[in-house]
C-alpha cells in the first residue's frame, strides 16, 4: 500500500484520488530509495509506472523544504507528449500539496511560459531544447534546483540530446538529488549516470528487452502490397477497439492515415512535423475516441499515455528490439492487457528473427481466415508515392520560354528576364548542347529546356524540370524524401544540428 512508503498525508490522499489502489513493482523499489534522499538509477519496461515512481519522491521533498521563487525541481524528457503526460501526473498528485508546476516544451508561444516562469513554480517539466531557449534568453534560472530527474534517458541520447543535457546540468547546483529512470540501459546510459549519480540506488526489474506480461503479441505475415488491406480487414472486425499504428516515416504516416479516412476510418496522425496544435489535437482527439486509429512514428513511441488501448499494429517493422519493446508498451500499461500485431513481408524476416532472437522467444505467426488481398486498398507504392512537383509548364516564365523570347529581350546588356535567354543566343546555339557561359538566364535553363552542367546553373539553382540542382546527375536515393525520425534529411534541406529542439 502507498500508506507503506513513508509518503506525505497530502500525497497518500492524492494517489488515493487518482485511484491507485497498490504501487506497481518499480514503485516499490525505487521509492522509498528516493524519499530518503538517494540517488536513484531505475530501469523497467514501458508502462510500468516509472512516472509516478519519481514524481511521489520529488513532491515529498519539496513538501519537507522551504519554497524558493525559483524552481526547486526539473524533469527532462526528450518529447513534448512525454512532457505533457509527465506534467498531467504532477498536477494530479500535487492538487492537495499547494505546490506548482508548469511545463516548456517547443511548438508553442514563449509567452505563456514565460509569465508562468515569471508568477513562481516549485516544479518544471521540460524538453532540453525550449529549456536551452529559455536559459539562452534570461527567462529561467536553475540556481535552486534540489531536485534532477531525466526521465526515458535512452531515449533522450538517442535523439541526440547529450550535448543539450551537459549544458543544462552545468547551470544546475552539484549539490542535488539525481534520478535517472529509462526503458533500457545501454552502455551510454551507464556511462552517463555514472558521470551524474552519486552511490544510487539500482532498480533493475526485467531485462532491457523485455516487454510487459499483458500484452498479447502475434506476427502477420503479408505480402509487400497488401499491407494496407490486411489494416483494413482487421479494422472491420470487433475485436479492435482503438488501434495505435507505427510507420518508418512521417510520410507513410500522413498517407496511411488519409487513406484509412477515405476508407471510413475515423484516423489522425501524429509525429515530429505536425505542430504541436496538431499534436495535441490528435492525441486528445484519439484519448476520447473521437479517433478510432492514430498512426505514429517512434517519436511518439514514449510519448502516449493511453488508457484501454486494445492494440498496437506495427504496420512497419521497427528498427531494433528495443524500438520494438517501446512501441508495444502503448497497450497494457499499468498492469492490464493488450494485443500488439506486427505485419512482416519476406524481405523483413531477417529484421524479425534479430528481434525474436533478442526476446528470446518465438512470436506467434496469424494467418488471417478470407483474406485474399484488397484491390481497392493501397498498394506500399501507393504509401511511397508524392504529390506531383510542378512542373515548368505550370509556370509563366517557363510558358514564355516554350513559344520564344519576349519581344523587348535585348543583347549584350546583361541577363534575360527570369526563364530566358537572349534572342540571338537562342538563334545561334545548336539544339541540345549547352551554351556557353554568360549566355544563361537567371533560372539556369538552355533554351532548349534541358538543365544546366555542373557549375552552370543559375541563381535558383533549379534545372529546367524543376528538380534543385545537386552535385551530380544522379537521382536521389530511394526514401531520402521521407524524413524519418531518426534524422534523416529531404533533398536539397540543410542537415539538422545533432540535438533536436522539442
Amino acid at each position: 500500500m502507498f500508506e507503506d512508503l513513508d509518503l506525505h498525508e497530502s500525497l497518500v490522499r492524492s494517489v488515493a484520488a487518482c485511484g491507485f489502489s497498490a504501487p506497481t513493482p518499480v514503485q516499490k523499489a525505487a521509492v522509498p530509495p528516493a524519499v530518503a534522499g538517494r540517488d536513484v538509477l531505475a530501469s523497467a519496461p514501458t508502462g510500468t509506472g516509472k512516472t509516478v515512481a519519481f514524481v511521489l519522491p520529488l513532491l515529498q521533498r519539496l513538501l519537507q523544504g522551504k519554497p524558493r521563487r525559483n524552481a526547486r525541481a526539473l524533469i527532462l524528457t526528450p518529447t513534448r507528449e512525454l512532457a505533457g503526460q509527465v506534467e498531467e501526473q504532477l498536477r494530479r498528485l500535487a492538487a492537495r500539496s499547494g505546490l506548482r508546476g508548469a511545463i516548456i516544451v517547443g511548438g508553442v508561444a514563449l509567452g505563456p511560459q514565460v509569465r508562468a516562469l515569471r508568477t513562481g513554480v516549485d516544479a518544471l517539466v521540460a524538453t532540453p531544447g525550449r529549456l536551452l531557449d529559455h536559459m539562452e534568453q534570461g527567462n529561467v534560472r536553475l540556481d535552486d534546483v534540489e531536485v534532477l530527474v531525466l526521465d526515458e534517458a535512452d531515449r533522450m541520447l538517442d535523439m541526440g540530446f547529450l550535448p543539450a543535457i551537459r549544458r543544462v546540468l552545468a547551470e544546475v547546483p552539484a549539490e542535488r538529488q539525481t534520478m535517472l529512470f529509462s526503458a533500457t540501459l545501454p552502455r551510454p546510459i551507464v556511462e552517463l549516470a555514472r558521470t551524474l549519480l552519486r552511490d544510487p540506488a539500482r532498480v533493475d526489474l526485467q531485462p532491457k528487452t523485455s516487454a510487459a506480461a499483458g500484452i498479447r503479441q502475434a506476427v502477420y505475415p503479408v505480402a509487400h502490397d497488401d499491407k494496407t488491406g490486411l489494416l483494413l480487414h482487421l479494422l472491420r472486425g470487433d475485436e479492435v477497439g482503438n488501434a495505435l499504428v507505427f510507420t518508418r516515416t512521417k510520410h507513410r504516416a500522413n498517407r496511411l492515415a488519409r487513406m484509412l479516412e477515405q476508407r471510413g476510418v475515423s484516423c489522425a496522425a501524429i509525429h515530429g512535423n505536425r505542430s504541436q496544435a496538431q499534436r495535441t489535437q490528435a492525441l486528445s482527439g484519439f484519448r476520447t475516441g473521437r479517433f478510432r486509429v492514430l498512426v505514429a512514428t517512434d517519436v511518439a513511441s514514449r510519448g502516449i499515455d493511453v488508457e484501454k488501448l486494445s492494440h498496437v499494429v506495427n504496420f512497419d517493422m521497427p528498427q531494433s528490439a528495443e524500438d520494438y519493446v517501446h512501441r508495444i508498451g502503448r497497450t497494457a500499461r499499468a498492469e492490464a492487457t493488450g494485443d500488439a500485431w506486427t505485419f512482416v513481408t519476406r524481405a523483413e524476416e531477417g529484421e524479425l528473427r534479430a528481434i525474436e532472437r533478442v526476446l528470446g522467444r518465438r512470436l506467434d505467426r496469424v494467418t488471417v481466415d478470407g483474406f485474399a488481398g484488397d484491390p481497392e486498398a493501397a498498394s506500399d507504392a501507393d504509401l511511397e508515392a508524392r504529390p506531383p512537383r510542378e512542373t515548368p509548364a505550370h509556370r509563366p516564365h517557363a510558358s514564355r520560354a516554350a513559344h520564344g523570347p519576349r519581344p523587348d529581350a535585348r543583347v549584350g546588356h546583361g541577363p534575360a528576364p527570369r526563364g530566358q535567354v537572349a534572342h540571338a543566343a537562342r538563334a545561334a546555339q545548336p539544339h541540345g548542347r549547352p551554351l556557353p557561359r554568360g549566355q544563361r538566364g537567371q533560372s539556369g535553363r538552355h533554351v532548349n529546356g534541358a538543365p544546366a552542367g555542373g557549375g552552370q546553373r543559375g541563381q535558383s539553382g533549379r534545372h529546367a524540370n524543376g528538380a534543385p540542382a545537386g552535385d551530380g546527375s544522379a537521382p536521389a536515393p530511394r526514401g531520402s524524401g521521407s524524413h524519418d525520425e531518426r534524422g534523416g534529411a529531404r533533398p536539397g534541406a540543410p542537415r539538422r544540428a545533432q540535438g533536436r529542439r522539442s
